[in-house]
């Protein structure tokens, strides 16, 4: 399926921004745009079931398979956020980027997943204060995002994650160059997983008080820690 996109910038240096769960390109307001401050034209998908894309089958071969029809080649930065950074790792061997971002990656879920995806479907309905209690270092701007974005996601993709998470997703080795960057705390990536990443190649970095949307608790300390990736 050829996914929905919004592009910031111009040139040949392309970076790729994937979402997560519930969320569609607009949750890259900021980080977009300072990228392409940094010379990369910059290409935003919305996922399969979020923001304007197509709708259909539900799974972690169609959210991977998605990002390679769309995409181009070999682009020279990747950046995939949750369930975002799960359908990344599942493309990144043919989507070939020269390096990949990985945030606060939803590779590993646990057996409760199931019952998970009935919280995530009602959340569909979420007000302005449930988003702003759960979220008080965001900007007013990302909440109304937030409910935007809400309002043009499929909950359907929630009943998927039993499925999907049936099996672990970790990639098994750094297929690229790849940073993992963690939420303090974070509850998908833990201490035991962070070891395995690194001694599967991977370099690990901690946004120190983020939350699990790291690009949007702490954008400075986001794009810190991106130094030298970027």
């Amino acid at each position: 399926m050829k996914l929905h996109t919004r592009q910031w910038g111009e040139g040949d240096r392309v970076a790729v921004l994937v979402h997560g769960i519930m969320a569609d390109h607009r949750t890259w307001r900021r980080v977009g745009p300072a990228l392409a401050d940094r010379g990369y034209r910059v290409v935003a998908v919305d996922l399969r079931g979020h923001g304007a894309s197509g709708r259909g089958e539900y799974s972690a071969d169609s959210w991977a398979g998605d990002l390679v029809d769309t995409l181009a080649a070999a682009p020279e930065l990747a950046i995939g956020h949750s369930l975002g950074a799960m359908a990344l790792a599942g493309a990144v061997e043919r989507l070939a980027p020269g390096r990949a971002v990985y945030c606060d990656p939803a590779w590993e879920m646990r057996p409760e997943a199931g019952a998970g995806a009935a919280r995530f479907a009602a959340f569909k309905d979420a007000t302005r204060d449930m988003i702003t209690s759960l979220n008080p270092r965001w900007e007013e701007a990302d909440v109304e995002v937030e409910l935007a974005t809400l309002a043009a996601w499929d909950p359907r993709t929630a009943q998927a994650i039993a499925a999907v998470y049936a099996v672990s997703r970790t990639p098994a080795r750094a297929v690229v160059p790849s940073l993992v960057l963690t939420a303090d705390p974070s509850t998908l990536v833990s201490a035991e997983l962070q070891g395995r990443l690194t001694r599967s190649g991977f370099e690990v970095r901690t946004v120190g008080g983020a939350g699990h949307t790291l690009h949007r608790d702490d954008f400075d300390g986001f794009m810190s820690a991106l130094t030298d990736w970027i």
